[in-house]
């Protein structure tokens, strides 16, 4: 099996980087991809208790990008972390975070929900700290009884107590990607709330942009939907990749590691596409 969408405590998943590779493993994942939020402070032990047990890796992140009226993220494969401008760019993007936060925080309190920062903090394994980590500050204080109830009443967009962040663009997320030597590609093209000739339109102008992947594989893709996600991409000549979006146990998506809701399958020549794509710009 293959996941190329995952997350861990590096920001808003459950599990640390090498417990999510040794999840995988155990659950029968031949190629894993971890694509932490803003930040790729997860990889480096990632990578390295792959190489322990056996497991191939592809490092990755996922950028959050400025869209209406959906949600738009950018995932990256293959950067180079050494990049002074990526480094540079993904922490403008956690200071953006760190000041919804503030934000966040202070609404709860007007509202009858008082936190402290340090209280969130208690639940951040990285360096990337979001509504997740509030959703279980809030829980941990009885306010709520999970992190979904905590989304539902307070987090999520249109709540009382949201709060939107600092973005790039998606042109500029791809720029970032692309300067540092990796391969960009659309997140769950179904978030975004376009309809079909939209969604056409608009992953044109990102191929333009120098986007080169859709997610077309995804756990709460129809059949439909992948079958549109693949004609889309084989229209623009863009590679297909999938993930489950995986947050670990008691995660935000209810997911299972390479198989989401119990029935997806990514294929396997996906990853290969995606590896085949990494080493010919390697070439160039």
């Amino acid at each position: 099996m293959i996941d190329l969408h995952t997350h861990s405590t590096a920001s808003d998943g459950t599990l640390k980087p090498a417990e999510l590779v040794r999840y995988a493993v155990k659950r029968g994942i031949k190629v894993l991809a971890l694509t932490d939020h803003d930040t790729l402070s997860g990889l480096n032990e990632a990578e390295d208790e792959a190489g322990c047990v056996g497991l191939d890796f592809i490092p990755g992140i996922e950028i959050s990008a400025a869209f209406e009226p959906g949600t738009l993220h950018i995932l990256g494969y293959y950067m180079n972390s050494g990049d002074s401008t990526l480094e540079r760019n993904l922490g403008f993007l956690r200071e953006g975070r760190d000041h919804r936060n503030r934000i966040i925080l202070e609404k709860l309190v007007s509202l009858g929900y008082p936190l402290q920062l340090k209280d969130v903090l208690r639940f951040a394994g990285g360096q990337s700290v979001g509504r997740p980590h509030i959703a279980d500050a809030l829980v941990s204080r009885g306010y709520v009884g999970n992190r979904n109830e905590a989304f539902d009443r307070l987090l999520a967009k249109g709540a009382p107590a949201y709060a939107d962040k600092e973005r790039m663009t998606p042109k500029d997320a791809i720029a970032l990607i692309l300067r540092a030597g990796g391969i960009p590609v659309l997140a769950h093209p179904q978030y975004l709330n376009l309809d079909n000739d939209a969604l056409s339109g608009f992953v044109g102008e990102l191929k333009h942009s120098g986007l080169a992947g859709l997610e077309a594989y995804y756990y709460s893709h129809s059949a439909q939907d992948v079958a549109f996600y693949r004609s889309l991409a084989e229209k623009y000549g863009l590679l297909l990749t999938g993930g489950t979006d995986y947050h670990g146990p008691g995660g935000l998506k209810h997911t299972d590691i390479g198989v989401g809701n119990g029935d997806m399958r990514v294929p396997e020549d996906v990853a290969e596409g995606l590896k085949k794509a990494h080493r010919s710009g390697l070439r160039r």
